[in-house]
C-alpha cells in the first residue's frame, strides 16, 4: 500500500517563490492574473537594498496625488 496520497496540490519544496507568491494570490475568490502581477522593485546598489514601487502597480500605496503633485 502507498503511503504517498496526491489531493492535487502542488508540492511547496517545489516551487519558487515567485510560483508560491502567485499561487496565493490567485486563490482568492474572484481573483484575476493581474492580482499576481509585481508590485514592488527590488534593487541592491553598495550594498544598499532599495524597495521601490513597480510604475506598472496597478494599486500604490497612499492617497492619490492632488493636481498640484501631478505637476
Amino acid at each position: 500500500m502507498d503511503d504517498t496520497t496526491n489531493n492535487g496540490d502542488a508540492d511547496d519544496t517545489e516551487m519558487t517563490k515567485e510560483e508560491k507568491r502567485r499561487d496565493q494570490l490567485l486563490a482568492a475568490p474572484d481573483a484575476v492574473e493581474s492580482d499576481a502581477a509585481p508590485r514592488i522593485e527590488v534593487s541592491e546598489h553598495d550594498g544598499n537594498t532599495r524597495i521601490d514601487i513597480a510604475d506598472t502597480a496597478a494599486v500604490r500605496p497612499g492617497p492619490p496625488p492632488t493636481p498640484e503633485e501631478d505637476a
